[in-house]
């Protein structure tokens, strides 16, 4: 079980809820402030002369018109029901789940004017696999991404559609099968669900959680390749990084020389002076995108523990104030700059599995023994070289995009949500890059023996012949590269 608080929530514990698959509970500091809150907001309208946005005025550029107090319920659910109108391919359950759990941890903190009973059906929803089906093209990244949350609050209402017990359902016919009734909102209700940023949030914390894992079996991989190379040690030595002390490269450069301690290969006499940059600057380009990655997860950690709907509600200050937390510019610029950093690694790794398909250093060309006859690894490095130049135009930024929207009230938006589903993608091409340098390097690494390399690349090299052999003739590849990506994503890299 994890208490919904007001404390930080972090990446660690997002990673231990969905590993484990805990339940949620607000705390009672979270009960209360959502309780007080509402308290307040419903006390204030009942004596407050005037128009206060999004409560008793219409949403955007209608926001000079004035609701009426009797259809102040009505213009909430309209809200919810007009905004859905997402379109495209459907978001990825695991992204959906995040969605809820970073709506819940931003509404716990009692600025929305939610009721209780509203966010704790959305941890019901959380807690039994209650997956809203929601739509990846819609939101601009400002005002929030208020398509893609409409139809996750939609089920709210028992409207819309979810995915329960591996089908999709009508989300009316799933509440009948758990008694729940459907949510009556009250006023503002519906514009703290959909105003908010965490249809972005959640794909960068999925993102970032992969990224964690992908960095390291970067570094693994790239030195199983630089084994199977026959590279050199010298461009990992800690005394020629201290005098470029960036924390990202003298991380990499330690992890390399952990990763290649004890190995027979590192240690043999090298006829060759240099390594090509794919090798010997893996630190140096490992390292900046560590450092990128950095940056963004700070950016996210501070998203993912705000309150970013609007207006906001202060009851200590009695205060409701309009404004622009729900704006995406900070996600949008970290998207796309974590969608680089990712795609740099993919380059590279491209890079050293081309070098290794060379011919060179006394490997066969194709790294299979009679090639000619045997077309060997030449296409899957044609596979790699495809997906990296498809992360390239995936990385033509987002964030520098605005369009103007809602007849000019919303006149610059952030478009951090396309920056979000680019950086998806990104994240699943890196993983297929490096699944096929990793097929290229334990390959070239059978033409070193019987020299051995370190005890870690051996046991890696050793898990992964049990899911895929040594490339003896041509065959079937795709099956061979399929079964890498898979290897990839389910094995705990470690250094």
């Amino acid at each position: 079980m994890h208490n919904i608080t007001t404390s930080i929530l972090d990446f660690n514990t997002i990673a231990e809820i969905f590993s484990s698959n805990k339940k949620l509970v607000l705390s009672e500091d979270a009960k209360n402030n959502i309780t007080r809150c509402r308290e307040y907001l419903d006390k204030k309208m009942a004596t407050h002369q005037g128009p206060i946005y999004g409560i008793n005025t219409g949403f955007g550029s209608l926001c000079d018109v004035v609701i009426p107090d009797s259809d102040l319920e009505k213009l909430q659910q309209n809200l919810v029901m007009s905004h859905a109108c997402g379109t495209g391919d459907e978001v990825p359950a695991v992204v959906v789940k995040l969605m809820l759990l970073l709506k819940i941890q931003a509404l716990s903190y009692g600025k929305s004017g939610v009721q209780l009973v509203t966010v704790e059906r959305l941890i019901d929803f959380f807690n039994n696999d209650i997956l809203p089906v929601v739509y990846q093209q819609g939101s601009l990244g400002a005002s929030g991404d208020l398509s893609p949350l409409a139809h996750m609050c939609l089920p709210l209402l028992g409207l819309g559609e979810v995915f329960y017990k591996g089908k999709k359902q009508p989300a009316a016919d799933v509440l009948k099968q758990f008694n729940f009734e459907a949510i009556k909102l009250r006023s503002k209700e519906g514009l703290a669900l959909l105003n908010g940023t965490q249809f972005m949030s959640a794909y960068g914390v999925w993102c970032l959680l992969q990224t964690k894992r992908l960095t390291i079996a970067a570094d693994i991989i790239g030195a199983v390749s630089l084994e199977g190379f026959d590279g050199r040690l010298d461009p990992f030595k800690p005394h020629l990084h201290s005098i470029r002390p960036h924390k990202g490269q003298i991380q990499t450069a330690e992890n390399m020389r952990k990763l290649l301690e004890g190995s027979e290969i590192i240690k043999r006499n090298k006829t060759h002076v240099q390594d090509p940059y794919s090798f010997r600057c893996i630190p140096q380009v490992h390292g900046a995108s560590k450092d990128a990655i950095a940056y963004v997860e700070h950016v996210f950690l501070t998203e993912i523990n705000s309150v970013t709907d609007n207006p906001t509600v202060f009851p200590e200050e009695d205060e409701i104030l309009s404004g622009g937390n729900f704006h995406g510019q900070p996600l949008a610029l970290a998207l796309d700059f974590l969608a680089i950093a990712l795609a740099e690694l993919g380059s590279i790794s491209e890079r050293r599995t081309y070098q290794l398909i060379a011919g060179l250093r006394g490997l066969p060309s194709f790294l299979v023994a009679t090639p000619g006859l045997n077309s060997g690894l030449m296409i899957p490095q044609y596979t790699a070289a495809s997906i990296v130049s498809q992360n390239k135009q995936l990385c033509s930024p987002a964030s520098v995009d605005s369009i103007v929207s809602s007849n000019g009230q919303e006149d610059h938006v952030s478009m951090g949500s396309n920056a979000a589903t680019k950086c998806y993608k990104v994240v699943e091409n890196l993983q297929r890059i490096l699944a096929i340098e990793l097929l290229n390097g334990s390959q070239a690494l059978e033409f070193r023996r019987p020299l051995k390399s370190s005890a870690i690349i051996e046991n890696l090299v050793s898990d992964y012949r049990k899911h895929v052999p040594f490339v003896e003739a041509d065959k079937i590849m795709f099956t061979e590269i399929e079964k890498s990506v898979q290897f990839l994503k389910h094995t705990p890299f470690v250094i």
